[in-house]
């Protein structure tokens, strides 16, 4: 691995032109693509497997243009103190608002509050309720325009008018916040390297590396279906990995020529080392992500192999774009001292003199840990635990009006609704009847109906008419309590439970579905894939970093430093995000339930961004211990060369994923600060304080791999022993590197 990278790297130094030309012309194709494609269209949310999609995918068959997927919109009205919706006045205004919406392109019916029974008891609320023939995301601004100047009409007449369903919801346009993140990684580069050139050379590569990417998605997005969440993920995370792994290839090249070695030299010796931990990272990280599919929803799986794809296009471009661009950079990218000293010839002695002095702050920090490995084991290990706390009151769900903004007006109508008609009537449950092998439908129906009746936690149960072919119904069901309620989830399993009963009985078959059902079942299959799917990730990345590391232990520290630092991520997500601490401080309007996929999507890119730093740190105590230091002196070594260029890597990446906190989507938000705050406690708590630690206690024994697997497992030589072993065996000189570049 590392011999063949090193070719290469010198091969990408050596054609810079062709590389660099290569790279331009498939960002400039990436982009003629992106746009000439048509504008995106939403996907559908799908979840396969389940009851309530089931019950979805026949509802479009048996009620074939009842607009099962379009959007709906509820316009709210309050009578002033003292009136009624009922009083001519106000009637008269409900009813203009009707008449208006009717004629609203792209609607397929409007209910009349007053013939469809949708005024409250005691006459002060009343509600339209509007069908879309297309979905949300399909809706024409003209359509929404009409919408928003009915509510307008009525609300100068007096009357308190408020707009809530997916119709009403404005398209949000994430801010430019990933340009937070690029200032915050050009500062950090900047103060690293000392030099603008190198500093510059991380940050020009990821642009073109998420370019490609995002460019790439977005000509493919109708065609795959993607929507705009796995655009903005998959920069989150091609953006991070993607300076990340050129900031490792540019400091171990600057490392090479300090040494003495020729600029061709150390671009090939940088990329057979650090490009070997590079490509190693970039597959845990892959792993992780495309693991998703596991879970078996497609949103997800497309996700995690959007963002998959950028990672790869990152690595890729680590190892080739960087050699090319270091070719045309020259001394440029070295501090004053070392470019001083190439100037003057310097070997590898007078540049050690150069740069002799006391301890940077990774030696001196190692060797802190080394003296004291118990006490600061448990200073680690305890301080996250108690972070980790608050993760034992996980609450999952997906968002609904009632987790939006007090101040907005879906939340406003979503709590006008509940004062007016009870807590459960946000979030209705249809219940379809498949009554095609019953020999009386109807009879069917009602026999459901009444049976659901008789449940704990119902507030009110409607028949609706059979379909066409008289062989399906339709029962609304709204519960006495709010929508994300665990009574609400009872009930839907009570009347799930009937579903025996009832086809026994009659021949029909009962099923369950709605949001509010398909929320609890997305809950469900988001808990029930999570062991599977930690299992698959977790044991690949176990055998890959025994290949990468030959040792067991090693290993076996990072999968359990991974799960330490992801439980004190999502305890502090509980804490902002359910319990509402520092709320404002992290743009939370309204605390509520953890968004169910968050949990399993940052189990998965924390747990490939962990292991690169393990890689990127690990790996060079592994090949200080491997050319004979002790297990000490390695773990110093490792620490003295790579302490900052690993903390370096931290910064930018929780400054990029903390940029996105200030975006729109409110799963964009909250997966910024989850991995951004993973980050904080994976690269500064786990890898550069327990695993010093660990590593210290353990000594020899951290590197011990049964001999019978160290024979059965290929040598990938990550550590560049026998890249080594190479370039002793052909000295470096000008022969030499023309006849490496010729293999």
């Amino acid at each position: 691995m590392a011999t063949f990278l090193y070719k290469l790297g010198r091969l990408a130094f050596l054609r810079r032109r062709i590389v660099a030309l290569v790279w331009v012309a498939l960002l400039v194709l990436a982009g003629v693509g992106a746009s000439a494609a048509s504008t995106p269209k939403e996907p559908g949310f799908a979840l396969p497997g389940t009851e309530s999609q089931k019950a979805f995918d026949l509802l479009e068959q048996r009620f074939p243009g009842g607009g099962a997927d379009g959007a709906t919109a509820r316009i709210v009205f309050k009578a002033p103190d003292g009136q009624k919706m009922t009083d001519a006045e106000n009637k008269a205004e409900v009813t203009k608002a009707v008449t208006d919406l009717q004629k609203s392109p792209q609607v397929a019916s409007v209910a009349d509050p007053y013939s469809a029974a949708a005024v409250s008891k005691d006459g002060d609320i009343a509600y339209i309720l509007v069908t879309y023939k297309v979905t949300g995301m399909e809706l024409t601004d003209k359509a929404r325009d009409v919408l928003k100047e009915s509510g307008d009409t009525a609300r100068d007449s007096g009357l308190t008018v408020e707009i809530g369903g997916d119709a009403a919801m404005a398209e949000e346009h994430a801010a430019s916040t990933e340009m937070i993140g690029i200032a915050i990684a050009a500062v950090v580069l900047v103060i690293t390297f000392g030099s603008l050139i190198a500093a510059g050379l991380p940050l020009l590569t990821a642009l073109i590396g998420v370019g490609v990417g995002i460019s790439s998605i977005t000509a493919l997005a109708n065609v795959l279906e993607l929507g705009s969440t796995t655009s903005m993920l998959a920069m989150m995370i091609g953006l991070a990995v993607g300076i990340d792994y050129a900031l490792f290839i540019v400091s171990r090249y600057r490392a090479e020529r300090a040494e003495g070695h020729s600029p061709e030299e150390a671009a090939g010796r940088a990329t057979g080392t650090a490009g070997s931990a590079v490509v190693f990272a970039g597959l845990t990280v892959v792993i992780a992500l495309s693991g998703l599919a596991v879970v078996n929803i497609p949103l997800l799986s497309k996700m995690g192999f959007a963002a998959a794809g950028t990672v790869v296009i990152a690595v890729v471009i680590a190892l080739t774009l960087i050699p090319a661009l270091l070719g045309f950079a020259g001394d440029k990218v070295l501090g004053r001292k070392a470019r001083k000293a190439a100037k003057a010839g310097a070997h590898s002695a007078a540049a050690q003199a150069v740069t002799a002095g006391k301890p940077n702050m990774g030696t001196r920090w190692a060797r802190f840990v080394l003296r004291r490995p118990v006490a600061v084991l448990l200073a680690g290990v305890v301080g996250l635990g108690v972070i980790a706390l608050p993760a034992s009151s996980l609450e999952v769900g997906l968002p609904d009006e009632g987790s939006s903004s007090p101040a907005s007006t879906q939340r406003k109508a979503y709590d006008l609704l509940s004062d007016g008609f009870g807590p459960g009537f946000n979030g209705p449950l249809t219940v379809v009847v498949d009554a095609a092998k019953s020999e009386d439908a109807k009879g069917a129906v009602d026999e459901v109906a009444k049976r659901i009746e008789k449940l704990d936690g119902v507030a009110a149960v409607a028949p609706g008419p059979l379909n066409k072919a008289g062989d399906t119904g339709m029962i609304n069901v709204v519960p006495e309590d709010r929508p994300s309620s665990l009574k609400t989830e009872d009930l839907v399993h009570d009347i799930r439970d009937i579903n025996s009963a009832v086809k026994s009985d009659t021949g029909a078959t009962v099923l369950v579905t709605g949001m509010t059902a398909m929320n609890i079942d997305f809950s469900q299959k988001m808990n029930d894939a999570l062991v599977p799917y930690l299992a698959l990730v977790v044991g690949l990345a176990f055998l890959l970093l025994v290949l990468v590391f030959r040792s067991i232990l090693v290993p076996l520290k990072a999968a359990l430093g991974f799960l330490l630092s992801v439980l004190a991520a999502l305890g502090a997500v509980v804490a902002v995000y359910q319990w509402g601490w520092l709320a404002s401080l992290f743009n939370v309007e309204q605390p509520g339930p953890i968004m169910s996929m968050m949990p399993i999507f940052m189990v998965g890119v924390v747990f490939g961004l962990a292991m690169d730093y393990e890689v990127f740190l690990v790996t060079r105590m592994r090949e200080a211990y491997i050319h004979g230091e002790r297990p000490g002196e390695a773990v110093v070594t490792g620490f003295n060369h790579g302490a900052r260029v690993v903390t370096a890597a931290a910064v930018i990446m929780v400054g990029v994923f903390a940029g996105f906190i200030g975006s729109g989507e409110q799963m964009v938000m909250m997966v910024g600060f989850a991995l951004a705050i993973a980050v904080i406690f994976d690269a500064f708590v786990v890898r550069m304080t327990i695993v010093p630690a660990v590593l210290a206690l353990l000594g020899h024994k951290a590197w011990w791999l049964p001999r019978w697997l160290d024979r059965v497992l290929p040598n990938v030589d990550v550590e560049g022993e026998k890249l080594q072993k190479h370039l002793t065996a052909d000295p470096d000189d000008p022969h030499a590197d023309r006849e490496l570049t010729r293999v």
